[in-house]
Parts: C-alpha cells; structure tokens; sequence
C-alpha cells in the first residue's frame, strides 16, 4: 500500500514540474519534491524533462558514491600527501610519501613494492599497471569528500587531469589501476558493487548531464 501511495505522489509532482513551467513559473517543483529556479527562455516541456534527467543523473552519482568512498579507492586518494593502507584505511608505514609527480619520493619509490600484479600471500604489497598516487598538483582527494564535492571535483578539469566526464567514464571502465579494486589480493576486501553494476551508474551519470547531489 504505501508503495503504493509513493508511486502515485511521484506522478503527482511530475505534473507539478509541467504545470508550473506551462504557467512560466520562476520556480519549480522538482520530482524529488525540491524547488528549483527555471530557465524561462527554455520550452517548458524540454526544461521539465531537463529537470528529471538532472535529477536522475544525480542519483546516479550518489549510487556510484558507494564505490568512490570505499578503501580500495580512498586509500590512493588520501587527503594527505601519504596514501592509506588496509580496510580501515591506517597510514603507510615508512613514512611513504606521494612526491610531486605521485611515484613517492627520498628515493623511496611505489614501484619499489608494489609491482604490476599482487604479490602471493595475505596482506602482501599489492600491485597493478601504472600503480601511483596522483600527482602532488593534483591530488584528487577522496578521503572525507561529501558526494556534491567529490562530483564537482571529478567534473573539474584542473583538479582531473584534464579529463571531461566522458573521459572520466572510460578512465574509472578501463584503468588496471581503477579495475584492481575488484581484485585487490589476499587479505584485503574487494569493491562490493560490481564494476558493471559501477559503471552502469556512471554511464548513466554522464549520459543524463554529469548532474551534482545537492
């Protein structure tokens, strides 16, 4: 019954958004039950479909979140200029730094342990293609980043390596280094959501506008 019943008021504020814009209301009613400034120089049927994909767009971004917030993917994009290691997401020993161009650096290298596949054995170094933090310039922080933030960082040029959204699909679908996350080694649990469920959100994220939660 109640499903019922949330059914039937998602129907009802979708008319809203029509309703409102047929009026040329300044301001409109969002399928999520939020309001929203309007455009008045776009179509009002265009808008109101703008409106939804915007909103599903987010939605998706707030699904992929999950996987962008975990320890597989936080702990190489720490806050700090130190990665973190394990579930809980500790500091490195030996002092391991990012270095200006993300390899480490004081000659102590992520090359040095960490080779292009995991080493055998619980809680050995593990390893990928091209396994580095960011770089020191752009060290695309997901530690402690709330959803909108860590949205608008991954759609920032400057903060992305210079990457459109697109670009950043095909970077999180394809990088060893991204894909690692799924088989991170013995000792150490993988990514839950399954890459193609992951980047069945993302597509959707970029498809529908690259949208931001609120």
């Amino acid at each position: 019954m109640k499903r019922r019943r949330d059914k039937r008021f998602k129907g009802v504020l979708k008319r809203m958004v029509i309703v409102c814009a047929l009026l040329g209301a300044a301001h409109v009613v969002l399928s999520n039950g939020k309001v929203a400034d309007r455009d008045l120089s776009t179509p009002t049927i265009v808008y109101a479909q703008s409106l939804d994909e915007n909103s599903a767009s987010a939605s998706a971004f707030l699904e992929a979140f999950t996987v962008f917030s975990h320890p597989r993917c936080v702990n190489c994009h720490p806050a700090a200029d130190a990665p973190l290691i394990g579930d809980a997401s500790r500091p490195h020993p030996m002092r391991i730094r990012r270095g200006p161009g993300g390899m480490g650096e004081n000659g102590i290298f992520c090359s040095t342990c960490h080779q292009s596949t995991n080493l055998s054995g619980a809680h050995m170094p593990p390893g990928a293609p091209g396994w580095q933090l960011p770089t020191k310039d752009e060290p695309m922080v997901f530690e402690k980043r709330t959803p909108r933030d860590l949205c608008l960082q991954l759609k920032d040029p400057a903060q992305n390596g210079g990457r459109t959204p697109k670009e950043i699909l095909e970077h999180v679908r394809d990088a060893p280094i991204v894909l690692w996350g799924w088989n991170p080694g013995e000792g150490r649990i993988p990514v839950p959501v399954p890459h193609d469920v992951f980047i069945k959100y993302m597509s959707e994220w970029v498809d529908k506008g690259a949208a931001c939660p609120k």
